[in-house]
């Protein structure tokens, strides 16, 4: 049996190898941008690739060759079932509503008559996202017709950049602030304020559509709940200050059998069994006491969950001490190539 990785530095790809090396596993590392790439794997019965949302080339090709793969018969990690709605919160919002998850109440319009004469009639706030981006970018809090008129007229015109430099500048200065960054990270903002990064500049501007969420008030967190394995852990994010948006804000705490709520959990299974994804990072935040899904993904920052104090099994049975989430990963593709 033989695994490839597509290795890029500071991935899960970096655990992987690690796993690998630990168990004497037969690997290679391999470029997945080779043209030949699938003549180089045709010896292979597992490809495991960490594709980002921020890496240009991964957004242009590793779904289609990852999905290749996966058509021939090859084991791949994520499988069509856990990346091919990876950071397209619209192509989400339809498979949350095709399986009757409970779905924060999202709208999509592909018609700027139609987004202009529903905001005109639609209560304020409103949450504005573009389909991609992670830890809160691209994410707006909409107070008025006004402002969503403007952004709904810049969607079917030129279009959003894929990098919100001003958005970023802010974030910076909260980091810096709250002494999660130095002062070095101001200095990189304000360049960044005249020099866009190498992915937005090949990304073409996202238009043609416009996309909001409704505003739930009043939240000073969110939760973090992931699946591997049927192994669910997770964590509650705390909201930024002055601000709604609680991802990216690096302020959480680890849940353990003590502050967690049941119905989250019993929500998870139900929504595992449904999508039936390998690597399942899912987003909550509660509407009059019951949880509703913010949105999905299958990636996640590589040491996120190294303080978790154990994790629940598909019984809801918790299983306490330290784990590797990335190592499940590869044994869950061995366990398929080799069941015990």
């Amino acid at each position: 049996m033989k695994l490839a990785i597509h290795h890029r530095q500071g991935s899960f790809s970096d655990r992987w190898i690690n796993y690998c090396e630990k168990n004497n596993i037969d690997y290679i590392i391999v470029n997945a941008f080779d043209s030949d790439i699938v003549d180089q794997l045709k010896d292979c019965d597992i490809f495991m690739w960490h594709h980002h949302h921020a890496q240009y080339k991964d957004v242009l090709t590793a779904k289609r060759i990852i999905f290749a793969l996966e058509h021939a018969g090859v084991k791949v990690f994520p499988d069509f079932k856990t990346g091919w709605h990876f950071d397209d919160k619209v192509a989400q919002k339809y498979l949350l509503e095709a399986i009757d998850a409970p779905l924060i109440p999202s709208y999509v319009f592909y018609d700027k008559a139609e987004a202009l004469e529903w905001a005109k009639k639609t209560d304020y706030p409103k949450v504005f996202k573009l389909k991609g981006g992670a830890g809160s970018a691209n994410v707006k809090l909409i107070k008025s017709f006004k402002e969503a008129k403007t952004l709904i007229n810049k969607a079917f015109d030129r279009g959003f950049t894929q990098y919100d430099r001003f958005g970023a500048f802010k974030e910076r200065i909260r980091k810096v602030k709250e002494g999660k960054a130095g002062l070095i990270e101001i200095q990189k903002g304000l360049g960044r304020l005249f020099i866009t990064t190498e992915f937005a500049k090949r990304q073409p501007p996202e238009k043609g559509y416009v996309y909001f969420q409704d505003f739930i008030p009043d939240l000073d967190s969110d939760i973090r709940i992931q699946v591997i394995q049927n192994r669910i852990f997770g964590l509650k994010r705390f909201v930024r200050e002055n601000d709604f948006r609680a991802s990216g804000s690096g302020d959480f705490i680890h849940f353990n059998p003590d502050n967690i709520d049941k119905k989250i959990l019993n929500c998870t299974l139900s929504l595992i069994e449904k999508v039936k994804s390998q690597c399942l990072t899912i987003d909550f935040i509660y509407i009059n006491n019951e949880p509703h899904i913010v949105e999905l993904s299958y990636g996640f920052p590589i040491e996120f969950y190294d303080d978790c104090t154990g994790y629940w099994d598909e019984k809801l049975v918790w299983h306490e001490g330290k784990f590797n989430p990335q190592e499940w990963m590869v044994e869950s593709l061995f366990n398929m190539v080799s069941p015990q």
